[in-house]
């Protein structure tokens, strides 16, 4: 996997561009056929660390020639996101502020902005030494044992709280999802960088009101601790949502505090709406519950096929990933030849 996977960014790289294989990443389908060609069964969650590290140990000894630079990865790894991009960015002459900014706030946001039940165990930051960047990163939710992955790519983030995923994917929704970084909640997001900018009290008094607020599930938060976060956001005075999401601290139970403040006190309820869009295990030709994107699906299994043909991988891989590749190609589709009586 790790031979094959690098064969095929390279050739993609060079065929293409750096900045089109953070594209093809970020884009769910194209890296979830990718991680078929490379052997993992399509349906396991495996497939997000698999493919991740088995790219990163890949390129490990060519991301400077190339240019494409991979960090982070799973549990305890993913923490090493940070230092890993500063030292590419050490090797290469270029500033690793904002890169190092992206990594940690994507991670932040999924985490404590989107509180759909997914926590997070592996995240993986792609970039070029152009400043070009994806992040492909996943959560496990402990009550479904159903995963849950998360595209970003740079040049469709405007605003990393307000709409800034590629794709959100997963099989499983959920009706009272908090996603505080959807356009809908624009106003919760302003109104609680203006109640952390408040007093403790303001907040605490809101949430102190006799009616128990049904808006925010499993929203119990020691009352100390939420006023000692308060006190520190009330200090620092965030200037918007995004500088508030920064605040070492400041996670979900304080973010939905804020939220549900937000609504008794400035009336901005909170739209409670599942940001994942993308699933692998229903879609069907009849088009139910969504229709295959077959030009899109197409163009993968041609790009993957051109890709394997020109890799340099021996010939027992080759003919393995030929294999696997056939099982998603259609009947007239490519069809492709033996790989040993290739140029």
């Amino acid at each position: 996997m790790v031979r094959l996977s690098r064969e095929i960014i390279l050739y993609l790289a060079s065929e293409y561009s750096t900045r089109d294989v953070l594209r093809r990443l970020s884009d769910p389908f194209w890296f979830q056929a990718f991680g078929c060609v490379l052997g993992f069964d399509w349906h396991s969650s495996g497939v997000t660390t698999t493919v991740c590290g088995a790219v990163k140990e890949g390129l490990k000894d060519l991301d400077r020639e190339l240019g494409l630079f991979v960090a982070g990865g799973k549990g305890k790894t993913s923490r090493k996101a940070p230092q890993e991009i500063a030292d590419a960015c050490d090797r290469v002459g270029r500033d690793a502020a904002p890169l190092v900014y992206a990594s940690r706030t994507a991670a932040k946001v999924d985490s404590a902005a989107v509180q759909d039940g997914y926590q997070l165990y592996h995240h993986v930051f792609f970039f070029t030494s152009t400043g070009d960047w994806c992040v492909v990163q996943q959560g496990m939710c402990d009550a479904n044992g159903m995963a849950r992955r998360y595209h970003w790519l740079s040049e469709h983030v405007a605003s990393f709280v307000d709409e800034p995923h590629d794709a959100v994917c997963c099989d499983a929704r959920k009706d009272d999802t908090l996603d505080l970084v959807a356009h809908d909640n624009d106003r919760v997001r302003a109104a609680s960088a203006a109640l952390a900018r408040e007093k403790p009290e303001v907040t605490l008094r809101a949430l102190n009101m006799p009616r128990r607020h049904d808006l925010l599930p499993e929203f119990d938060v020691a009352p100390t601790y939420l006023e000692k976060i308060l006190l520190k956001t009330y200090e620092r005075a965030p200037e918007d949502f995004e500088t508030l999401l920064g605040l070492a601290g400041v996670g979900p139970k304080t973010l939905r505090a804020l939220a549900l403040a937000s609504e008794l006190v400035h009336g901005t309820p909170a739209t409670l709406r599942d940001p994942a869009r993308f699933a692998f295990a229903h879609g069907g030709k009849d088009g139910i519950p969504f229709p295959v994107d077959k030009l899109t699906y197409d163009r993968t299994i041609e790009i993957l096929n051109k890709a394997i043909n020109r890799s340099a991988i021996d010939r027992s891989e080759k003919v393995n990933a030929f294999r696997r590749l056939a099982h998603f190609s259609p009947a007239s589709s490519l069809r492709p030849s033996p790989p040993e009586s290739r140029p």
